[in-house]
């Protein structure tokens, strides 16, 4: 499959899947809301269906009472009047009177039965009654039952819309006949069907979707009905739904065509450009189509094979490759040292663990840190805009929760009732706090040493605040706390050790500054930007005059104490992005960005003027008054892109340009005039301190002082290349002063 197919898929699969879920879920859904809610308006419609009957029989009796109240006797056409007059409420369309015997005296309206008594459930499997009847019975003043006055309503259709109208529902009034109802005749069978076999307040649908329950006979409601009902009309949502995931289906399709579109074109575009590099072609280009991921990796692919046609030998290409891969591993290496992420994943775990709402973690920030030798957070997490940065928790050694765990190593927890905080500590309900101490080793960026020597010393505090619920933190919670506040420590310990390994190794351990190897690396980072930015980059290329005499006299340790001196009086004479450089031996390098030839040379000059007025004071043996040694410097001066094309050209044009000085008289410095020549005999790779190896000889042609055979100082080469003097001294060979070649530090040359 290929990576647009696998990439349509993909989408697809992740864009459609969640919709159908979605809709299968609503329909679902929807279904069983629309079931719940028939079943909710039988439950209600069952009710009301027995208050309606239940009215109607109260109206019914209430007719039968108002004609036995004016029933006056016995005359015929008392009864009549009667019977009349209890229609006439129109409670009631028929009333009946009849004598102790059950013969009928008087009726008005018609009763038709068979009729369902109020009084009394009316029996099934039987015909259906015609009418609803209530009965009062007639007495005579002793008390004595002279006959019975029965008010009734025919139970027809009407009757039975009344009822459906009352309730909401469709009503069916089941008898062994035909069912009386208000559906059709077909549905109304099967509802009688179904109604047949229920019992209690059982719901149950029929084939065709029809709910049903059934409304038992009883007493004030005799009559046994079927109460039905269709669940809410889904097909308009469902036929939604359909179009919803049609629509979506189509817009999915259209933008997984599009983002495979788009993103494998460029990537085919660069595989075949990558054939035609690998076939030799190494003009071969990629059209830049974006800014994205995409588009930065077209245009680092073009940067490439430009570099590649630059440099068209093998031998170059497999370099790129090498930096390239060693790039990698760099910032892979570098991740595995990202303090504040370890601290991050660290502590949302920890708040996972224990249930807690939000946290931070504090270190204790170094002596030249902004808050020195306090606890400053490096990472939080919970605290929803409570706080307005991190910087903002800061928190000293021994002052409010923090500060007090920090400085008594103890861990805490509980509430914050009744404990000061101090004003940069968050606030909270609850909280838990561990301090986490690591190794006794001294790091660069270290605070005091505040835990004890079993300890260690304090790195930080791991405080996790408010736990879900409203519960306070336990033991258990301060166990799991330990283990991420130990985890914490090592991570610190980790950081704080590859940090000063780093410094070492790229630091000379004598005079603390840049050794060599950060010296190739600065050089070439600052050539790359140079050219990029159209900028000038300067080279100061420095050497002690006689420092061999300095050995020889003082010693070493003399030595040592002059080399220090003056990468001091270096470092106060350049700004703070210059780069200064210790070469080897006596030899240092300054590169100075963004520095014309003019602002090179006055720097010179000012390094030339504040080193000759350097004084190194001495111990002198048997407590006699210090020595004082006063050196001097040489300096070489050269200009990128102006001496060289490249940051070795460059370096080798400012050692030319040293080499004058020296031919000058020393104490001097020279500005390169144009590129260096090219010279045998370079150093091989670095030592372990980072300064260059290589052999410990002047170059071909030069005696032990740097000076000619026959003593005129020409030198390998036939003569110095042109310089322009600083002091405005004209050139001159070099008889001696700096190598050209990076040595080994106190490797002297003699000048």
């Amino acid at each position: 499959m290929t990576l647009r197919a696998r990439l349509t898929a993909a989408f697809l699969a992740v864009v459609l899947g969640p919709v159908l879920i979605g809709a299968v879920f609503v329909g679902i859904t929807v279904s069983e809301v629309s079931n719940r809610r028939a079943v909710e308006r039988l439950q209600v419609a069952t009710t009301t269906v027995r208050t309606t009957v239940d009215a109607a029989c109260h109206e019914l009796r209430s007719a039968a009472q108002i004609a036995a109240r004016l029933y006056g006797g016995g005359s015929a056409a008392d009864q009549a009047s009667a019977a009349r007059d209890g229609v006439a409420t129109r409670l009631a369309t028929a009333v009946q009177i009849t004598d102790e015997h059950g013969t009928v005296r008087s009726t008005a309206g018609q009763l038709i039965g068979p009729s369902a008594d109020c009084a009394s459930a009316y029996p099934a499997g039987t015909e259906r009654p015609h009418s609803l009847v209530a009965r009062v019975r007639l007495t005579d003043q002793s008390g004595r039952s002279i006959g019975e006055v029965v008010a009734g309503v025919p139970v027809d259709r009407s009757f039975v819309s009344h009822l459906g109208a009352s309730t909401g529902v469709d009503v069916t009034l089941l008898s062994a006949g035909d069912p009386l109802s208000t559906e059709t005749a077909v549905r109304a069978d099967a509802i009688a069907g179904t109604a047949h076999g229920l019992r209690g307040d059982q719901v149950k649908p029929t084939h065709d979707g029809v709910f049903v329950r059934l409304a038992p006979a009883g007493t004030e409601q005799p009559l046994r009905l079927a109460l039905s009902t269709t669940r809410s009309d889904s097909q308009t949502l469902y036929a939604v739904l359909i179009g919803v995931v049609v629509l979506a289906g189509l817009v999915a399709v259209g933008a997984a065509w599009w983002l495979a579109d788009s993103t494998t074109r460029p990537l085919a575009e660069l595989a075949g450009a990558a054939d035609r590099v690998a076939g030799g072609d190494l003009a071969a280009r990629v059209p830049v189509r974006s800014r994205d991921e995409v588009g930065q990796l077209a245009s680092t692919f073009n940067r490439m094979t430009r570099e590649m046609q630059a440099y068209v030998q093998a031998l170059t290409a497999s370099r790129d490759q090498l930096r390239g891969n060693l790039g990698m591993l760099g910032d892979t290496l570098s991740n595995t040292h990202d303090l504040d992420g370890i601290l991050s994943v660290i502590l949302e775990t920890a708040m996972a663990a224990t249930g807690a709402q939000s946290g931070v973690v504090l270190l204790v920030d170094g002596p030249d840190g902004m808050h020195p030798n306090q606890l400053v957070a490096r990472c939080a997490d919970g605290f929803d805009g409570r706080i307005s940065s991190l910087s903002s928790i800061h928190v000293a050694l021994g002052e409010g929760l923090l500060g007090g765990v920090a400085q008594g190593g103890e861990p805490r927890r509980g509430r914050a009732d009744g404990i000061v905080l101090a004003p940069t500590e968050p606030r909270c309900r609850t909280y838990i706090a561990v301090p986490f101490s690591g190794s006794a080793r001294p790091g660069p960026t270290g605070g005091g040493d505040n835990g004890d020597g079993e300890h260690g010393q304090l790195r930080g505090v791991l405080a996790l605040y408010d736990r879900l619920g409203q519960d306070d933190f336990d033991d258990a919670d301060l166990g799991t706390l330990r283990t991420f506040a130990g985890q914490a420590a090592v991570a610190v310990d980790n950081v704080l050790l590859h940090q000063e390994t780093e410094r070492l190794s790229l630091t000379d351990p004598l005079t603390e500054l840049w050794n060599y190897r950060y010296l190739r690396v600065a050089l070439s980072n600052e050539v790359e930007r140079a050219t990029r930015f159209d900028r000038r980059l300067s080279v100061l290329a420095m050497d002690l005059d006689r420092f061999k005499e300095v050995n020889d006299t003082y010693g070493h340790s003399a030595g040592d104490a002059v080399l220090v001196a003056f990468a001091q009086r270096i470092r106060a004479e350049i700004r703070e992005i210059d780069l200064a450089c210790r070469q080897g031996g006596e030899e240092f390098v300054v590169l100075l960005p963004e520095t014309d030839r003019a602002g090179a040379a006055h720097l010179a000059e000012r390094i030339c003027a504040a080193v000759r007025e350097l004084r190194v004071p001495i111990a002198a043996p048997d407590g006699r008054e210090p020595w004082e040694i006063q050196v001097t410097v040489s300096v070489g001066v050269a200009v990128y892109p102006d001496h060289g094309g490249t940051g070795q050209d460059v370096l080798d044009a400012a050692d030319d340009a040293l080499y004058a000085a020296k031919a000058a008289g020393r104490d001097t410095w020279r500005l390169a005039a144009g590129p260096p020549r090219r010279r045998p005999g370079r150093t091989g790779p670095a030592t372990a301190d980072g300064v260059p190896g290589g052999a410990d000889h002047p170059p071909a042609g030069l005696g032990p002082e740097g000076i000619g055979p026959d003593g005129s100082g020409s030198g390998a080469g036939g003569g110095a290349p042109d310089v322009e003097a600083g002091t405005g001294e004209s050139t001159a060979d070099r008889p001696g002063g700096a190598s050209h070649r990076p040595r080994t530090p106190r490797q002297t040359r003699g000048g």
